[in-house]
């Protein structure tokens, strides 16, 4: 069964809300919509939410939106407090911390609210200080928004956002990939 282009469309189900079952009609002669349809997956115009089940993501991580203090630019490492819910802090090894600024998120919570998508698990860039090895434990540091690596003698529970994955020689500030809640 060889089938180069679909279409996606949308056929109506009874009911009280009016969801719609997708099916994919292939473009060739010989198949019908019936073999492509999932009882699976539901979608309802009216709220816009569609239902499905999947098994990857082109992103890479799991994110949350908080109300921020300010505009954070994807990378910077925020914590839990300020005016609002997250902002930045100058203080080195914060336990406060909430997480990185996500940039494109596998799966977002709090769609609806306005503020800051804050990565809490997975993979995303960070601006982090150097110097930083590949697994080196990332912690909050004196300038704001950005990571550095834990100094043993200041650890304390939750200080820790998590591991860098990539190598920072030098002591310049750098936005690398971290995989964040990993300690």
């Amino acid at each position: 069964m060889s089938v180069n282009k679909t279409t996606l469309q949308v056929f109506p189900v009874t009911g009280d809300v009016t969801p719609y079952y997708i099916a994919m009609q292939p473009l060739t002669t010989g198949l019908t919509a019936a073999e492509y349809v999932s009882t699976t997956c539901t979608f309802i115009p009216q709220t816009g939410v569609l239902n499905a089940t999947a098994t990857s993501a082109r992103y890479a991580d799991l994110a949350e939106i908080f109300q921020s203090d300010g505009e954070y630019t994807p990378g910077t490492v925020v914590v839990f407090g300020g005016q609002k819910e997250i902002t930045v802090t100058n203080i080195s090894h914060d336990t406060r911390v909430a997480g990185v600024v996500s940039t494109n998120p596998a799966y977002l919570m709090n769609n609806g609210t306005v503020g800051s998508p804050v990565a809490l698990t997975g993979r995303v860039p960070c601006q982090v200080r150097g110097p930083v090895s590949k697994g080196t434990l990332l912690v909050t540091s004196t300038t704001p928004g950005v990571a550095e690596a834990l100094n043993d003698s200041m650890f304390r529970p939750g200080c820790v956002i998590g591991k860098s994955l990539e190598i920072i020689l030098d002591d310049s500030i750098q936005t690398v990939e971290i995989a964040v809640g990993r300690f």
